[in-house]
């Protein structure tokens, strides 16, 4: 909006050419959205209190994880609202690309919103079934896939990190590649949200490093010295990006430990499902394996320990899944698992950057 009402005024007045420009408008809507959160959340944490809205911890889990049942949740309405706006300010309107990232924000978000609701209506920690989940993250997905490829043209080919020449044209199959990438990143941030602050830095720390990653791919020149492909148009991503990043810092304002309030699934779904997201749309799949690493062990530590215990008749590879629980059974306290995984996550974030120089 700003992009629209007051750019067109430096024809008279200079200062406005600043909203020309894309890192001047990513800094501005990454602030922009920590402080809608920072000012909106305690609100929607009374309320939430006031109407008894809280979480509900799952029996099997860690026995002291018990205290944690009632803290307000679904803190995921706020992110995605403040997100959702500081877009709309900063952003270039007219670009496809911004409305693709909010239709998937938005849309996993919904998702969520759901499974959080049959939750706190069933007063249980079940809201939809696995399958029932799983379906509606392939069909929005699929709605993804439909626009960004069938209707904007989009590139159905393949980049590999540290290969600059290796490039793979998947066709039709590239639908199936492109929906494991939104669902399994959407599913896999929601495994992590498991800890006071586990996921949302990890996030943060992608959100950076595809800032990065979109502003050089909608730039000719930056994309042809790096070798990554060219995007015209992707640099709005970049402001998006900045923006999850600024909501992501103000959430952890109230999420740190001990939590005041936990972001559910309709904030860890809809993070997760723009981060697939936009990794499609900047050609940067793979980089989500690095960047977002934490993720991946997390999910990966649940399927192997589900294959495991069908396959032994029982047994299991770690004590408890997903992965932060296992370390939490070892003794590690929570602030010291949260805090390392935090670790992990910068160093993935820092070899992710550092893929533009080794091609």
């Amino acid at each position: 909006m700003f992009y629209h009402l007051l750019y067109p005024l430096s024809e008279w007045i200079s200062f406005f050419n600043l909203f020309k420009y894309i890192t001047f408008r990513m800094i501005y809507g990454s602030i922009t959205a920590f402080l809608l959160v920072y000012f909106f959340m305690p609100s929607f944490i009374k309320y939430m209190r006031l109407k008894q809205f809280g979480q509900i911890v799952r029996e099997e889990g860690p026995t002291h994880h018990q205290v944690k049942t009632g803290t307000p949740t679904m803190g995921g309405v706020i992110i995605i609202f403040s997100i959702t706006a500081s877009v709309l300010l900063w952003c270039n309107l007219t670009n496809p690309f911004v409305w693709l990232a909010l239709f998937a924000l938005i849309g996993f978000g919904g998702i969520g919103f759901l499974d959080d609701y049959l939750k706190l209506k069933k007063g249980k920690n079940l809201g939809l079934k696995a399958r029932e989940k799983l379906l509606y993250q392939l069909i929005l997905s699929g709605i993804f896939y439909i626009l960004l490829f069938q209707v904007l043209g989009f590139s159905s080919t393949l980049n590999l990190p540290f290969l600059k020449r290796l490039v793979l044209d998947l066709g039709i199959f590239y639908l199936v590649f492109a929906t494991v990438v939104l669902v399994g990143s959407s599913n896999a941030v929601n495994l992590t949200d498991g800890l006071d602050g586990l996921a949302i830095v990890p996030f943060a720390v992608s959100a950076g490093v595809y800032t990065v990653f979109a502003y050089a791919s909608g730039h000719i020149k930056f994309a042809n010295y790096l070798f990554i492909p060219y995007i015209p148009f992707a640099g709005e991503l970049a402001i998006v990006c900045a923006i999850l990043g600024g909501a992501g810092l103000g959430f952890l304002w109230y999420n740190s430990h001990p939590a005041e309030v936990f972001m559910g699934d309709v904030g860890s779904l809809s993070l997760g499902g723009v981060m697939g997201a936009i990794a499609v749309m900047v050609k940067q799949e793979f980089l989500l394996l690095l960047t977002g690493a934490v993720f991946v062990m997390e999910a990966l530590s649940v399927m192997l320990q589900v294959g495991y215990f069908k396959l032994t008749g029982g047994k299991r590879i770690f004590k408890m899944a997903p992965l932060h629980h296992h370390f939490e059974l070892l003794g590690w306290k929570e602030n010291k698992v949260v805090v390392r995984f935090w670790i992990i996550s910068v160093i993935c974030g820092l070899l992710a950057l550092s893929t533009l120089k080794i091609r």
